[in-house]
């Protein structure tokens, strides 16, 4: 359960990257955090897009044993030998994605601030499950996953639970004695050093 660990980070890729230079950011992300799980999650669904972009990633998780996962396309994460699958459509798809990949694949699944969605996931097969945005966002419907879910999840639930989206210091602070992965991407890519734009989000939980 959540509260009987330190959260570890789950790194997520930015929707677009440029392949000559990418890969160098992430090496520099990795080498300066320990890092549970990298994820793939591009904007495109160009399969050799994917590929080139997997295969380059895959070079520098290997190298530091970061597991790496890709958005929804569980069949590549097949064929291009990759650690597993990150779900986005809560638990639909948690059954097929398990069947294809096998029992030793990674399979998680998103489920926005849904716990009925979560505990559905979970009971389907899901290795983790993950809610958000946690903080106010744009994107989607503006429905947030609030800090209370955490707090219940990691009380009643064993599946291990991912914040992610639009994540500050203070939401840190305040989710990581109930969440056991911080989901970090946007929040850090657009600096000129991400790094260290990671280390400052990340200092009230590893200083």
């Amino acid at each position: 359960m959540a509260d009987q660990e330190p959260p570890r980070l789950y790194l997520i890729t930015p929707p677009e990257i440029e392949l000559s230079r990418f890969p160098n950011q992430l090496a520099r992300v990795l080498d300066a955090q320990e890092a549970a799980c990298v994820r793939l999650a591009l904007s495109s669904h160009e399969e050799d897009t994917l590929c080139r972009a997997a295969d380059a990633c895959r070079e520098v998780t290997t190298a530091r044993d970061v597991a790496l996962v890709i958005d929804t396309h569980f069949v590549l994460a097949e064929r291009l030998g990759l650690d597993g699958v990150h779900l986005t459509d809560g638990a639909r798809s948690v059954r097929r994605a398990r069947k294809a990949l096998g029992s030793d694949a990674i399979v998680g699944s998103f489920c926005g601030a849904s716990r009925h969605e979560g505990m559905t996931a979970g009971e389907a097969g899901a290795d983790y499950v993950s809610f958000g945005p946690v903080g106010a966002t744009a994107l989607g419907d503006g429905t947030q996953a609030e800090a209370e879910l955490f707090e219940w999840w990691s009380q009643m639930i064993e599946v291990p639970v991912v914040a992610e989206g639009a994540l500050d210091v203070a939401l840190v602070r305040r989710l990581a004695p109930v969440t056991d992965f911080f989901g970090i991407g946007d929040e850090i890519w657009s600096a000129e050093a991400p790094e260290d734009a990671l280390a400052a989000l990340l200092a009230a939980v590893f200083p």
